[in-house]
């Protein structure tokens, strides 16, 4: 079993797509249409490969949740890449600055960028191919 998609409400599906082209290069506008979503016009579209995608729908209103806050929702998606710093250019070349870079972990980087509708989205770049380094479990108190 694998995750297949995941499915994004937005508000500007130009600014949305513009974001993830820069992330996902390879990736390409797989299908998409028109129709009413209870009653709201909206546009919709998967942009991906073969075997994984995002679908996007551009009826969406309001604010994204306070990725601050405790509100119930989604926090981030996280992607990993082989390239965290080419990834990093590209971004920049889009006009896309990461929010948060963290490196001070040997086998892990990890850059955390919000797309157009505030959803945070994690690339993480594994320097390990032991899941034990990858991921090291431990209570934050010790």
């Amino acid at each position: 079993m694998h995750l297949e998609h995941v499915n994004l409400v937005v508000s500007d599906l130009p600014a949305t797509l513009r974001f993830y082209q820069a992330a996902f290069p390879h990736w390409r506008i797989r299908g998409g249409g028109r129709n009413d979503w209870y009653g709201h016009p909206r546009q919709w579209l998967h942009f991906g490969d073969d075997y994984h995608y995002l679908a996007f729908s551009d009826h969406g209103g309001g604010e994204n949740r306070d990725l601050k806050g405790n509100s119930v929702g989604l926090a981030h998606i996280a992607f990993i890449t082989s390239d965290l710093d080419g990834l990093i250019t590209r971004m920049e070349q889009a006009g896309f600055k990461p929010r948060e870079i963290v490196a001070e972990d040997p086998h892990r980087k990890n850059a955390y960028y919000l797309d157009p509708d505030g959803f945070e989205v994690e690339f993480v770049e594994y320097l390990s191919d032991l899941p034990d380094e990858r991921n090291p479990y431990k209570d934050e108190d010790e």
